[in-house]
């Protein structure tokens, strides 16, 4: 029996889930799962040659590496095993990923959703401690949004929280948290006497050297789920886990609805189909009992879905173009006119979204993926909003976007900043009168006037809109900050309702850190 919080965890962060769905779904879906050795190993090959998973021997040939990669994806609620013939199923939040929803959209109602007792948590293997009666990433927003908490570390949500935080009662949290102050102030003495046996991984051995790990990586596990959803996020500077500020008020409305707990959660199919529903969707009132023939046809279209996932990880798909159509061809070898139809029958607005997790964690990767942030961005504004755009940093002395309209015939500049925290330091300010702004007709090949400046980051400091004016003030151009939740906010309005170019150049225009209201 486990005596914490637990959750499954062959990747680190839920990134690679979408892969590894459609992996599943080609591989397994509508095959008898339990007891097929063969079928466990074919997903396991497959799961390797697509990069997900490290090659190894294999040398028990049991296909245990590919049960861990379903069972985690089964954790989440978007497969299941039909009862009436053991055959593997996406549920309806499975379904919405492979067919191009927003995975972060689909998971982040999964994560939020995550309860114990659970079909997993239950299952042979985990065995979950029935003690817990609780929505974890719930409770550690209701603490992040606390006053009194508002920031968690990994050791915190260790060697408290996945331990004593056992219901969602109001006894239980005032418990929690009064614990949790008493550790900042007196570290490891308020933990109970026999802790380390308490609290001892699945084996029941305590490593004495390292007696925390095991739950330090369970906690870890829990903080990049969160982050996942773009709700929170730990700091470059700290570590500490922290609500993103452009967030609060979607988590107060999140909290303020307090959801029933999924019932019945021994009989599988059941607690599955009912977990599984994806944001769309309020009943699953699909008949998957009818025998399906499984045909050339879907087997194929099957190998088109996985290619097409991979590559809308990787770029921002806004529609079928024959630069993708071409390379899905070259991956899956399938006849070009039949990829074509596939991709305009099955994805034919694209699947934008799913780019826009990568997008927001390049955000917050200081200087490692300075470059990949700003291509991102140049493809962004080309691709969704449709400016004419060009990567100009690797000039030197220059933004790293330039972005020109034709249909209101004006310019402007983005920096990228991949920081959490950004403030613009005198040499930042410098940079941007003297170089950016002043020599813009340097780098800008068209004769057009240059409307504003802008930073794109993960987050910024309390001074930036002053630090702003100072720029405005003494370059007369408009300017803003923008985080890139905000960024997302964009691009997900731009699929109802496409903003104008006017309407671009007026949002960006602000003289000061645009807010969810703004857009």
């Amino acid at each position: 029996m486990i005596n914490t919080w637990w959750a499954t965890r062959p990747k680190r962060k839920l990134n690679s889930v979408p892969e590894v769905l459609a992996a599943v779904a080609e591989m397994s879906l509508d095959q008898e799962w339990r007891g097929q050795r063969d079928t466990h190993l074919s997903l396991e090959e497959a799961l390797e040659e697509a990069g997900l998973k490290r090659v190894g021997e294999r040398r028990d040939q049991t296909g245990g590496g590919a049960r861990t990669y379903l069972a985690w994806i089964s954790s989440l609620g978007l497969v299941f095993t039909q009862e009436s013939t053991g055959q593997l199923k996406l549920t309806l939040a499975g379904e919405a990923i492979m067919n191009g929803d927003s995975p972060v959209a689909v998971l982040k109602s999964q994560v939020l959703k995550y309860q114990f007792p659970s079909s997993f948590s239950l299952s042979r293997g985990v065995d979950v401690s029935s003690r817990f009666k609780i929505r974890p990433f719930r409770f550690m927003l209701k603490l992040l949004m606390d006053e009194r908490v508002e920031h968690l570390s990994e050791e915190e949500l260790a060697k408290i929280i996945i331990t004593d935080a056992e219901n969602e009662t109001k006894e239980c949290y005032e418990a929690v948290v009064n614990k949790l102050l008493a550790f900042r102030h007196y570290g490891d003495r308020v933990l109970e006497e026999g802790f380390t046996e308490k609290y001892a991984p699945k084996t029941g051995k305590v490593n004495p050297d390292h007696p925390f790990s095991h739950l330090t990586d369970i906690a870890n596990t829990f903080i990049n789920w969160l982050e996942y959803t773009q709700l929170a996020k730990r700091s470059e500077e700290d570590r500490l886990l922290r609500v993103i500020p452009e967030k609060a008020d979607e988590i107060r409305h999140i909290l303020s609805v307090v959801p029933s707990f999924i019932d019945r959660p021994q009989q599988h199919e059941y607690f599955q189909r009912k977990y599984g529903l994806d944001p769309k969707h309020q009943k699953d009132t699909r008949n998957l009992s009818q025998t399906q023939t499984i045909t050339a046809k879907m087997i194929a279209e099957q190998k088109v879905k996985q290619a097409f996932v991979a590559e809308s990880l990787k770029t921002p798909i806004t529609r079928i173009t024959s630069e993708l159509i071409d390379k899905i061809v070259q991956q899956t070898g399938l006849d070009g006119h039949f990829v074509e139809e596939a991709l305009l029958k099955l994805y034919p607005h694209g699947a934008i979204g799913s780019f826009m997790t990568e997008y927001f964690d390049m955000a917050f990767k200081g200087r490692d993926e300075a470059t990949e942030f700003e291509k991102a961005t140049v493809t962004l504004f080309r691709e969704v909003f449709g400016f004419e755009t060009h990567h100009v940093g690797p000039i030197g002395l220059t933004p790293d976007v330039l972005l020109l309209s034709d249909s209101e015939g004006y310019a402007g500049i983005i920096d990228n900043k991949a920081y959490s925290k950004y403030t613009i330091s005198n040499d930042h300010h410098n940079r941007m009168v003297h170089n950016y702004i002043e020599g813009f007709h340097n780098y800008c090949p068209a004769h057009i006037p240059l409307s504003f400046f802008s930073y794109i980051a993960g987050g910024f400091g309390s001074n930036i809109d002053s630090q702003l004016m100072r720029i405005v003030n003494e370059t007369g151009v408009n300017g803003s900050a923008v985080t890139v939740s905000n960024v997302i906010q964009m691009v997900e309005k731009q699929q109802s309702v496409p903003y104008s170019h006017a309407q671009i150049r007026n949002l960006f225009s602000v003289n000061r850190k645009v807010r969810i209201s703004d857009i």
